[in-house]
């Protein structure tokens, strides 16, 4: 018997020994949450195509959702589905529509949306969904505890042909940092600052810096911009509003030169014409304007052209116009040009160039033809460039090759945003419709991200109505879209992807026509360039 229950015993504790070893231990269950997952599903350098999936993995109905996320400073979010949007800066909100808020127990639903521009930079940050953090749980632990943190915001100083840049340090296992300029590395260091070299004169470089460790980068700083040295001191201020004088008589208010008043910063003389001789400008005071205004000679409009200048404006003589014929395709063409472009300065007193030319040009001859007038003339001359929309909707259209051909003694390029159909604007995301603020800023935004310095781009707008066909907007408009390209602020539902203080102003078509609506664009726009940066 006692042998007996020995074995038994021994037996129980075998099988409790034997149960203890190999049961598999208790796990706790993982809770259920509703999640949103953020895929990249698209990126071509200049945007990217993105979206959210909001997954309900718990056991009860959700009637709801809303996805909460921020963007680098810069990243822009255009066309966008299945989902309604608010946006507060670089704080994105997408919410439920009608007919996709309600998730059963394990179903999902998909929105999406395109950004600008794109890179490895370009993705959402400090996601929400419903208040809690997008993966699920309460949210309130680190996304990502072991990348740096993100660089201090940058300073750019320009040197000569370089640019000085210093940030503040990144929290956490800092290795070092790289400073990109768009998608592009362009320096790596251990410290807290860098100096990028081998740029040219008056050149504007706009860069980000992103600290790295083993793990990988943190996220991009915001963006620092900096131009270096060796700029030609412009003879305009660093905000100026142009107008064109007619040397013609039409519907609009005839005026003598000396009539313009002072709010206009440069007077562009309209037009110098073309002869048989390819190249060749001829300019005179027209028989029909002088008739109108009581005979008004060539030596009063040249005593006018020192009247201005006398007030410290500037007068230039612009070459062209809806019905110019100046044609320049050859080298000859550009001699002819250059030289009689200058013997006409030189007679009426005229301080530079504007190039008006509607019928199409060639930037390699018209190029050559400016650098041999500014040969002439020496580095005071001013040129400027009123080129239609459609002309520089490309850097591969004509007008848009010679303002980057000729960049370095360019003065403004003010494009005619007026006289045109919907055009797509630097997002490449909507075709806008002309008479909009979206579509002055868009388009503009096209020549600030593709070569040109801000103070190289200026709106040209209609002065009221009777100015223009299509795109006659309010002064307001102007001032407003003036404000957005310089500040990111009060913009519409385009935000450009940087701010631009440094734009130059505004162009109207035209001071007769300003005249003819009792100087309103002149008086509303004026006074708000002294409000820019």
């Amino acid at each position: 018997m006692r042998f007996r229950l020995i074995t038994r015993s021994a037996a129980a504790l075998a099988a409790l020994l034997l149960g203890t070893a190999v049961a598999p231990p208790a796990q706790a269950a993982e809770p259920a949450a509703v999640t949103a997952a953020f895929t990249k599903t698209a990126d071509w350098g200049s945007g990217f195509q993105g979206g959210y999936t909001i997954k309900n993995g718990t056991s009860a109905t959700i009637n709801s959702w809303k996805v909460e996320f921020d963007l680098p400073a810069g990243v822009n979010v255009g066309s966008f589905w299945d989902a309604s949007l608010t946006r507060s800066g670089q704080h994105f909100t997408f919410s439920n529509l009608g007919w996709n808020g309600t998730l059963a127990p394990g179903a999902s639903v998909s929105f999406g949306f395109l950004g600008s521009p794109g890179g490895a930079a370009a993705v959402p940050a400090n996601c929400k969904l419903n208040g809690a953090d997008c993966g699920g749980g309460d949210g309130g632990g680190p996304t990502d505890p072991v990348l740096p943190g993100r660089p201090g915001t940058p300073s750019a100083t320009g040197g000569s042909k370089s640019i000085a840049l210093t940030w503040g340090k990144s929290s956490g296992t800092v290795t070092g940092y790289r400073v990109y300029e768009g998608g592009t590395r362009k320096a790596e260091v251990t410290g807290t600052s860098a100096t990028i070299s081998g740029l040219g004169d008056c050149e504007t470089h706009t860069y980000t810096v992103k600290a790295y460790n083993a793990e990988g980068e943190s996220p991009a700083s915001d963006e620092a911009t900096g131009t270096t040295t060796g700029c030609t001191p412009s003879p305009l201020p660093k905000h100026f509003l142009t107008g064109y004088w007619h040397n013609f008589d039409n519907e609009a208010v005839e005026l003598r030169l000396s009539a313009v008043p002072t709010s206009y910063d440069l007077v562009a003389v309209s037009f110098g014409e073309a002869t048989s001789t390819p190249g060749e400008v001829t300019f005179a005071v027209d028989p029909g304007l002088s008739a109108s205004l009581g005979g008004y000679t060539d030596a009063q409009l040249k005593a006018d052209v020192k009247t201005l200048q006398s007030r410290g404006q500037k007068v230039i003589l612009s070459v062209g116009g809806e019905k110019g014929r100046v044609q320049v395709a050859s080298a000859a063409a550009a001699t002819r040009f250059a030289d009689t472009v200058h013997a006409i300065m030189q007679s009426y007193g005229f301080d530079g160039v504007d190039i008006d030319l509607e019928n199409g040009l060639n930037a390699t001859y018209m190029g050559q033809a400016l650098r041999a007038l500014r040969a002439k003339t020496g580095p005071d001359l001013i040129i400027t460039m009123a080129p239609q929309t459609i002309d520089m909707q490309s850097t591969g259209a004509e007008y848009f090759k010679l303002a980057l051909n000729i960049k370095d003694i360019l003065t403004v390029v003010h494009t005619q945003y007026y006289n045109s159909g919907a055009m797509l604007g630097c997002d490449q995301m909507a075709a806008y419709s002309q008479g909009t603020v979206n579509f002055l800023t868009a388009l503009a935004c096209i020549q600030l991200e593709n070569g040109l310095r801000p103070d190289q781009v200026a709106l040209g707008l209609p002065s009221g109505p009777g100015a223009a066909g299509g795109g006659i907007v309010s002064p307001s408009v102007v001032n407003q879209a003036l404000t957005c390209l310089a500040t990111r602020t009060g913009c519409g539902s385009f935000v450009p992807p940087r701010a631009y203080p440094g734009i130059r102003g505004a162009m109207t078509w035209s001071i007769n026509w300003d005249a003819s609506n009792n100087w309103n664009f002149s008086k509303t726009v004026k006074p708000h360039l002294a409000t820019l940066p």
